[in-house]
């Protein structure tokens, strides 16, 4: 049971990070590598507030995804005002973003395990039945990705998310109904960074610290939440793309947490310790497998039902 918990609590969490991947891969194809410096930027920014005990944990949430949106936007006018190509803008945003983080820390690692977060209150351990004190962060997180979800579904359904969904699909036809294609990119990668942020401000306060590397490897992890989820659904047209990500996030993280209990791999009679400092080389070799599995070979599908 306490496997299980983990493997869906993590996937939740990076789950909301994935609704952002899902806006700026599948619907903008927009290589956005800002994402690696907005989720520690979310981080950074909820535990800077709590520990300075300026920011409520709620509050920590809705601060870290503006900030993340902020981020966003500065990548979008990056590529669109000074016509920087999408993969180096988000590569300059996620540079700096690096020395920005430590800045808002303060330091590389910052611990907030004393203070109340939106897992661990007052009002939790006050109100939440013994039975159930087990499930509260499962429960909590549940929730958090189903309104992000909601949230994203009604926007797309929106006269701007169906904009969103046609720069992606037809530059041209954005520009023939007289709109900014500029500016939609834009607002999608804000948003996609906002996502990115909120994620990483739900992560600190679960694991109850900030850390500097926590950014590395996100956008790979992404795209793999993306790719499973879409192609294991894609012949499913009842099931919404964003359902599809969510329910994918949860898949990978159970196939990195079986990789790293199966505890030795045998390769041509040699035996390699599988251990917890391997987890992000067992992550690239996932998502190269993914990627080398997929029909799509990794490229946009032209589909946003």
């Amino acid at each position: 049971m306490t496997i299980i918990l983990g493997i869906l609590e993590e996937g939740l969490v990076y789950a909301i990070m994935a609704l952002g991947v899902y806006i700026t891969y599948k619907i903008l194809d927009f290589p956005d590598l800002s994402v690696d410096g907005t989720f520690p930027l979310g981080a950074a920014v909820t535990a800077a507030g709590i520990a300075g005990g300026f920011l409520s944990p709620g509050a920590a949430l809705a601060v870290a995804f503006l900030t993340g949106a902020l981020a966003g936007c500065i990548t979008g006018l990056i590529h669109v005002k000074l016509k920087v190509r999408d993969l180096l803008s988000g590569i300059i945003v996620m540079t700096a973003l690096y020395s920005i983080n430590l800045r808002i820390a303060g330091k590389a690692n910052l611990p907030i395990f004393s203070k109340e977060t939106i897992f661990t209150n007052d009002f939790l351990f006050a109100h939440v039945p013994e039975a159930l004190k087990p499930f509260t962060t499962t429960l909590i997180l549940l929730v958090l990705v189903l309104v992000c979800k909601i949230l994203l579904d009604a926007y797309l359904q929106t006269r701007s998310g169906y904009l969103l969904r046609a720069v992606g699909d037809n530059e041209a036809l954005v520009t023939a109904l007289a709109k900014d294609k500029g500016m939609v990119k834009i607002i999608g990668l804000a948003i996609a960074n906002g996502f990115a942020a909120l994620a990483g401000s739900v992560y600190c306060q679960q694991k109850g610290f900030f850390e500097i590397s926590t950014g590395t490897g996100t956008m790979v992890i992404g795209l793999a939440n993306v790719i499973i989820g879409t192609q294991l659904f894609k012949r499913f047209g009842f099931v919404k793309s964003t359902t599809a990500v969510i329910i994918g996030s949860i898949i990978y993280k159970a196939c990195v947490s079986a990789a790293l209990l199966v505890g030795d791999l045998s390769i041509g009679g040699w035996s390699i310790p599988v251990t917890a400092s391997d987890l992000k080389l067992i992550t690239s070799v996932l998502f190269l497998i993914i990627l080398v599995l997929s029909p799509a070979g990794g490229k946009k599908v032209k589909s946003h039902a």
